[in-house]
């Protein structure tokens, strides 16, 4: 093969360009590794099932005159972090599962929040329940509850929590309060 200047030159030619070229490449490659990495979006976790909760009562309540204040307690055992958010549903049970007089109102003093349990972790939410005896007989049919049956927020499964109570059996009395759950 010969070699000629212009050859020659065509070599000299292409490998200045690379030259000239690499170094651009090589500062493009080391920002790009330099750059900073963005966190990923930290999505949030999923919400409570009811089958991943023990639900269940504070029964060392504050008792007033008219009124008994338990800390209804939901305990995450599903495996994983999960949040509840809101109020639950909660209601009278007869001894059958049924549902006794009126579900409890929410109070709405405190404002809802997002909380997140671990796998573990307790979070809680107050219970008020009114003295029955306080209520006209005829307005409230009293009789005994065999326990509370709780849907935690955003549910639409519901466990029952033994726990004998006065509760009313007509319709119209609300004679149960729940909080928000909280921390």
């Amino acid at each position: 093969m010969n070699i000629t200047i212009r050859t020659v030159r065509w070599l000299a030619a292409i490998a200045s360009c690379g030259a000239i070229l690499l170094p651009g490449t090589a500062l493009a490659a080391s920002a790009a590794s330099a750059a900073p990495a963005r966190p990923a979006p930290h999505a949030p976790a999923p919400g409570c099932e009811t089958p991943g909760l023990v639900i269940w009562l504070d029964t060392n309540g504050k008792v007033t005159t008219g009124n008994a204040f338990y800390n209804l307690q939901f305990t995450n055992l599903s495996g994983h972090t999960c949040t509840l958010n809101g109020f639950p549903f909660v209601t009278a049970a007869s001894l059958t599962g049924s549902q006794l007089g009126r579900r409890a109102a929410f109070d709405r003093t405190t404002t809802p929040r997002s909380v997140t349990l671990k796998e573990g972790a307790t979070v809680k939410a107050v219970l008020q329940i009114e003295d029955v005896s306080n209520i006209p007989p005829a307005k409230c049919k009293p009789v005994t509850a065999a326990g509370l049956r709780v849907f935690p927020p955003n549910q639409t499964s519901a466990k029952v929590v033994p726990f004998p109570f006065g509760a009313c059996s007509a319709s119209k009395p609300v004679f149960l309060l729940v909080q928000p759950v909280t921390k």
